[in-house]
């Protein structure tokens, strides 16, 4: 019996061990905020830390420099004393990365089939890559960003003193060997592994930007390594920064308001793609672990990837008001952590570099989000339906036509898929026509506003008679709204139009221009597409117009004008946006007419009319909603009854 009570006690024991540990130990919301916590924490110390190293630098540089400036002691100083002195200064300065920090700037260019990209001895990065299939509006080589204020830079901790590579001249090697060639060419179906390695006094000891080009793909392995650093780098340093910054080049002829030009990133956590703000200055600080960072312009961006994950990250967008590069368009940058082992000797940070353009097959192809960068509409319907258009789209295109024909046969596919929708609209407003002198009947006989219930019942009683709903009118035009909307989304992000040339446009991805003048309005310039876009889609509302009757309701009579307006208004919008979604609106308006001539030859009035007088003898079974709106009539005679007493 004592064993038992022991046991038992035991067990009891361990059961509020257990709960204990259980209610106590954190959520995974707590474990989050604890470790941005810990991350602002450790950002915090580390930015203390490189102030302190600053400082100290800044001292020790102002002590050597005062040593050897020293006027008197300089003329009694040979050349070799004073290259001893300032190769101490530098030591100084820069401790065991001393050796590196003179020398001429080189630049090495390594080239596929895609891609010309530009490596420069100073920083050991990329200073220009060129995008071979791409020109600008303007016939020049498409060029990423400016090379003369683009910085990349990796930031850490050693001796005492922060090094930034930017500051620094790196050796090529090529597969591993010292590069003492020129320029180089990916052979087709191979690929190139590039170094830049920033040595040390030991040539044992480096910091190593590897880069692998493949001969026919945008994206090019990049691996920060680090070797034999472990007693150089400081031992409570867990993270490395990067710092990249560039200024992107305008390359189009016009920016609409859908160019989204910004940082864009997406989470690790839920693999969301989010962004700064598209219309101003913004910047943002993310604590969350991250896949990828992109620069994004129109048609263009500049993304790195890790491989694993980057810590957290702070990003930057902004336009600068004096620029010295006439093309300039945006600047834009991000500080980065990537995580280290400080007990490895030889550490290997992998990552990606994708220089290319905003294709959305291309970009999904990678299968780590990057198309999402792309804004087909924010809504989850309108992408969907992008997604089928892109399909159908790419499947066309794939025939080798011209753009403007494929954009033709797209609007057919589209409209013969509505065909249906648009028949049952036109067919319900052909019965409303019909319905025209029992409505107004109706109208007289309950002209009060007390009455407002028994109209409303009289009118759907004649209209079930009809044998026509509601909403059998708007219900179509409803659900053919969803794909206007990603229409309207979809051409503007397409690349494949861009500098693609129709009739008298000679780039479907921008305006038309075929007249210019000082701005006036707010414009520069006309549209032509534009304009005959306006011009049917005026047409087409006094057609439809003409098939409405605002005599029998005063209130919308001004609605009647409000629809001239409106194609007035979209022109302005309109001018300065792709000649494509202009042209691809044209179309549907001309598609529309004929429709409309073909529902006419269809739909026969007289038949429509022998068919409701057919309907109405008909016994009509009353919907749950006809029974609902009966009882609510009903209930509004009593209550109009008790307040006559």
């Amino acid at each position: 019996m004592k064993n038992k009570s022991t046991l038992f006690g035991f067990l009891l024991i361990a059961a509020i061990l257990f709960g204990w540990m259980y209610f106590m130990s954190p959520s995974k919301e707590q474990v989050a905020k604890q470790q941005r916590a810990q991350d602002s924490i450790r950002r915090v110390r580390m930015e203390q830390m490189a102030l302190d190293s600053l400082r100290q630098a800044e001292q020790r540089e102002a002590d050597a420099l005062a040593q050897i400036t020293d006027s008197t002691a300089l003329a009694e100083m040979d050349s070799a004393t004073l290259a001893q002195q300032q190769a101490n200064a530098l030591t100084e300065k820069f401790g065991v990365f001393a050796a590196s920090a003179e020398g001429a700037e080189q630049t090495w260019t390594v080239e596929n089939k895609l891609q010309k990209l530009t490596f420069s001895s100073k920083g050991g990065f990329l200073k220009q890559v060129e995008l071979k299939e791409y020109k600008t509006y303007d016939s020049l080589p498409l060029i990423s960003f400016d090379t003369a204020t683009s910085k990349f830079d990796l930031s850490f901790f050693a001796q005492n003193r922060v090094i930034n590579t930017s500051q620094f001249y790196f050796k090529p090697y090529l597969n591993g060997k010292p590069y003492t060639g020129g320029d180089i060419t990916v052979a087709e179906g191979d690929s190139v592994t590039f170094a830049m390695r920033l040595l040390t006094q030991d040539p044992a000891k480096y910091v190593e930007y590897v880069y692998t080009i493949r001969d026919d793909n945008y994206m090019l392995d990049f691996d920060i390594r680090t070797v034999g650093l472990k007693d150089v780098i400081a031992n409570n340093a867990d993270y490395l920064s990067i710092d990249w910054a560039v200024d992107l080049q305008k390359q189009e002829k016009s920016n609409d308001r859908f160019a989204d030009e910004s940082v864009y990133y997406r989470s690790l956590s839920d693999k969301k793609v989010e962004h700064l703000d598209v219309m101003k200055d913004d910047d943002d600080v993310i604590n969350n672990k991250l896949k990828w960072v992109s620069f994004k312009q129109r048609f263009f961006c500049n993304v790195i990837v890790a491989k694993d994950e980057f810590l957290n990250a702070k990003m930057t967008v902004k336009t600068r008001t004096k620029a010295e590069n006439p093309r300039y368009l945006k600047s834009m940058a991000t500080n980065i952590s990537v995580p280290y082992d400080i007990n490895a000797e030889t550490n290997t940070i992998p990552m990606q570099l994708y220089f290319g353009p905003n294709h959305f097959k291309t970009l999904r192809s990678y299968g780590i989000g990057m198309q999402d960068q792309i804004n087909l509409g924010n809504f989850f319907l309108i992408r969907w339906i992008n997604y089928g258009v892109i399909a159908v789209f790419n499947w066309l295109s794939s025939y080798g036509w011209n753009y403007g024909i494929v954009i033709l046969i797209l609007t057919i596919l589209i409209k013969t898929l509505l065909f249906p929708l648009a028949f049952k609209s036109y067919k319900s407003s052909a019965i409303t026509r019909v319905l025209k002198p029992e409505m107004e009947a109706i109208n007289e006989k309950y002209p009060k506003q007390e009455d407002a219930m028994k109209k409303q019942q009289a009118v759907l009683n004649l209209q079930r008679q009809a044998g026509v709903s509601p909403a059998s009118g708007c219900l179509p035009a409803l659900l053919q709204f969803p794909i206007l909307i990603a229409i309207f989304r979809f051409f503007p992000a397409s690349i494949e139009l861009r500098q693609q040339p129709f009739l008298w446009a000679d780039d479907l991805s921008t305006y038309d221009s075929i007249v210019e003048f000082p701005k006036f309005l707010g414009m520069d310039h006309l549209s032509l597409f534009t304009i005959l876009m306006t011009i049917t889609t005026l047409i087409y509302t006094y057609v439809n117009n003409k098939q409405m009757d605002y005599s029998s309701n005063p209130q919308m009579k001004p609605m009647k004008w409000m629809m001239y307006l409106m194609p007035i208004m979209f022109f302005a919008i309109f001018n300065n946006y792709s000649a494509g979604l202009s042209y691809y609106y044209m179309l549907v308006n001309i598609i529309t007419f004929i429709q409309m001539f073909v529902f006419r030859k269809m739909i026969n009035e007289d038949k429509v009319r022998a068919t409701i007088e057919k309907n109405k003898k008909k016994p009509q079974k009353k919907s749950n909603f006809m029974k609902r709106l009966e009882e609510a009539q009903k209930q509004q005679a009593k209550l109009q009854q008790q307040q006559r007493r």
